[in-house]
C-alpha cells in the first residue's frame, strides 16, 4: 500500500521523533543521546561550519537583515539542508542535523577563547535570522518552548497603552503600534533596551515590541551558550580520550574542506621564467611576501620553505622544476651546490612523496597558516593579515599600489580579526572586481581563481552598491574572530603533514 507524501511525512514524524524536536528553533539545552556513525558525525560538522562561514561572510559584506543578506542566507540554509522555516512539521531530518551538528562544534570550539568567541558570534547571527523569520504566533510558541514567560499583551491592553507605547518606542507610527505585537517582559531582562529608552515601563515590566524582543532572546541565548561552552571545555579531556573522536576534534577548527590541491591539475604548465610575474598578478599576499623574501635573501627558513614549497607544488611545479628553482636561488646566497644536494634536495623530494613515507603532501590551507607555527624574527611565513604589525602591513599594501580607501577597508577587517576576508578584499582590489564570487579558504584557490579571471575564464562581477558600502559598518563587528573556519574531511593527511616538519629543520 502506497502512502501519499503528506501521509508518509506524518508517519515519519509520529510518536517520539515528533516529540524530540517539536520546534526547529531551539537554545540547544539538551545534548543528543543517540548513536551516530563517524561519517555522519564528520559530515554534520562540515556542513554546519560551511553554514557558519557563510553567516560570517554575509555579516561583513551585507547589512544584517537586508533583503540581499536574507536571500543569500536562505539559499545556503536550504542547500545545506538545515531547518529553514521555523516550526514547520515536515523537517525532522533537518532539525536533527541542526541539533547534533551544533553540539559537535561545541566540542571543537570550546578549546580556546578565540574559538569560543567566533562560534558564539556566528551562532548568534544565525539564530537572529531564524528568529526574525517567525510570525507573532510562532514567537509566542517558541518563547513558551524555551521557558521565557514573555506573553504578548492583549489587544485591549495595547489600545489602552497606545499613546505610551507610541511615545516610548522609536520609529513607530500609530498604525505600526496596532500591527505589532508587544510583550510584557520583566525589567531585569530588558535592561539594555531600558538604558537606551526604547521601551515603556509600568509596574517593573517593560513593554517590548516584536522588533526588539529578539535582542532580549539573543541575550538570554548568549548567556546560556557561553556557560555551556565553558562546561564543555572542562569535560573535553574525557571526550578526547576516545581515540575515534580525538583526531576529528583536534583538526576540526584548523583544517580545510575544498579542492585537493595536492592533485596537480596544472602540472608542468608553469614555467620558472613566469614565477616572478605570477607572484605579482596571482599570488596571495602571503606567497608574494615569501617569493620576494626568497629573491631578496636567496634563502628561506624552514617554515617559509614548507609553506611556499607546497604552494608552488600545488600550482603546478614538477619535482624537477622545484629542485631547479630552489637550487638556483639558494646557490646565489651562502649555500653551495653540494650542500643543497645533500641537505635541501631530500626535503623537496620528500614533500613530493618521493622519499620517507612517500606521502603526497598537501599545500597549506588558510586556516593552517593562520593558526599554526607563527613566524618569529627572521621568518617570512604565516599570514600577513594575521601576523604582521598593522603599520608594516599598511606600508606593504602602499608599496603594492593599493588605494588608500582599500587599505582602510583591509585594516578594518584585520582589526576585527577577519583575516581571510581581508585577503578577499586584497583580491578584489588587485583584480578590480567588487564581488569575487567565492569564499577564500586556500592560497592555491586564490591563485586558481586569479588565473581564471585574468584568462577570461570567469565572469567579472561588479556590485558597487550594498556590499561595498556595508564595509563601513565593520567597526561595530569587532568582536567577531574571523579566523574563517572551514574544515577538512581528510584528517589523516593533515596529521601526516606534521611529519614533514622534521625534514625542513635545517636553516
Amino acid at each position: 500500500m502506497e502512502f501519499s507524501r503528506e501521509k508518509r511525512l506524518k508517519a515519519r514524524l509520529a510518536g517520539d521523533r515528533r516529540d524530540l524536536y517539536p520546534h526547529s528553533l531551539q537554545f540547544y539545552l539538551q545534548p543528543p543521546t543517540e548513536n551516530i556513525s563517524l561519517a555522519e558525525f564528520e559530515n554534520f560538522a562540515i556542513d554546519r561550519l560551511k553554514l557558519l562561514k557563510v553567516v560570517e561572510n554575509l555579516g561583513v559584506s551585507y547589512v544584517k537583515g537586508s533583503d540581499e543578506y536574507k536571500s543569500r542566507l536562505e539559499h545556503e540554509i536550504r542547500k545545506l539542508k538545515f531547518p529553514f522555516k521555523a516550526l514547520v512539521e515536515e523537517d525532522y531530518d533537518a532539525r536533527r542535523k541542526d541539533h547534533i551538528s551544533h553540539f559537535i562544534l561545541r566540542l571543537a570550539y570550546c578549546q580556546s577563547e578565540d574559538l569560543r568567541r567566533w562560534f558564539i558570534q556566528q551562532e548568534m547571527d544565525l539564530f537572529r535570522y531564524r528568529f526574525n523569520e517567525l510570525n507573532g504566533d510562532l514567537v509566542e510558541k517558541f518563547l513558551k518552548y524555551v521557558n521565557l514567560s514573555y506573553g504578548a499583551i492583549s489587544k485591549e491592553m495595547k489600545e489602552k497603552l497606545a499613546v505610551q507605547l507610541l511615545n516610548s518606542t522609536s520609529g513607530l507610527s500609530g498604525a505600526k503600534v496596532e500591527e505589532l505585537e508587544f510583550y510584557k517582559v520583566p525589567l531585569q531582562d530588558a535592561m539594555d533596551l531600558f538604558r537606551v529608552r526604547r521601551v515603556y515601563l509600568l509596574n517593573a515590566f517593560a513593554y517590548v515590541p516584536q522588533t526588539d524582543i529578539v535582542a532580549i532572546v539573543l541575550n538570554n541565548y548568549r548567556t546560556k551558550l557561553s556557560k555551556a561552552l565553558a562546561l564543555t571545555a572542562r569535560s573535553l579531556p574525557a571526550v578526547q580520550s576516545d581515540e575515534r573522536l580525538q583526531p576529528l576534534l583536534n583538526h576540526l577548527s584548523h583544517s580545510y574542506v575544498g579542492p585537493d590541491y595536492s592533485i596537480q591539475k596544472n602540472i608542468g604548465k608553469i614555467s620558472l621564467e613566469h614565477i616572478d610575474a605570477l607572484s605579482v598578478k596571482s599570488f596571495p599576499l602571503c606567497m608574494r611576501q615569501l617569493h620576494k623574501a626568497l629573491r631578496d635573501n636567496h634563502h628561506l627558513r624552514h617554515g617559509g620553505r614548507m609553506q611556499y614549497g607546497l604552494f608552488l607544488k600545488g600550482i603546478g611545479l614538477t619535482l624537477e622544476q622545484a629542485l631547479q628553482f630552489w637550487k638556483s636561488e639558494f646557490i646565489k646566497g651562502k649555500v653551495d651546490a653540494d650542500k643543497f644536494d645533500k641537505g635541501y634536495a631530500y626535503s623537496i623530494r620528500h614533500s613530493y612523496g618521493k622519499e620517507g613515507k612517500r606521502t603526497d603532501y598537501t599545500p597549506f590551507s588558510c586556516m593552517k597558516i593562520i593558526l599554526s607555527n607563527p613566524p618569529s624574527q627572521g621568518d617570512y611565513h604565516g599570514c600577513p593579515f594575521r601576523h604582521s604589525d598593522p603599520e608594516l602591513l599598511k606600508q606593504k599594501l602602499q608599496s603594492y599600489k593599493i588605494p588608500p580607501t582599500g587599505i582602510t577597508q583591509i585594516l578594518e577587517l584585520v582589526k576585527g580579526m577577519h583575516y581571510q576576508l581581508a585577503c578577499q578584499k586584497y583580491f578584489q582590489l588587485t583584480h578590480d572586481v567588487d564581488d569575487i564570487g567565492f569564499s577564500l579558504n586556500h592560497p592555491n584557490q586564490y591563485f586558481a581563481e586569479s588565473q581564471k579571471l585574468l584568462s577570461g575564464g570567469r565572469e567579472v562581477k561588479k556590485e558597487p552598491s550594498e556590499p561595498e558600502s556595508s564595509q563601513q559598518k565593520l567597526s561595530s563587528q569587532k568582536s567577531t574572530n574571523s579566523c574563517s573556519i572551514p574544515i577538512s574531511s581528510n584528517t589523516e593527511a593533515d596529521t601526516e603533514l606534521e611529519g614533514l616538519d622534521a625534514y625542513f629543520t635545517e636553516d
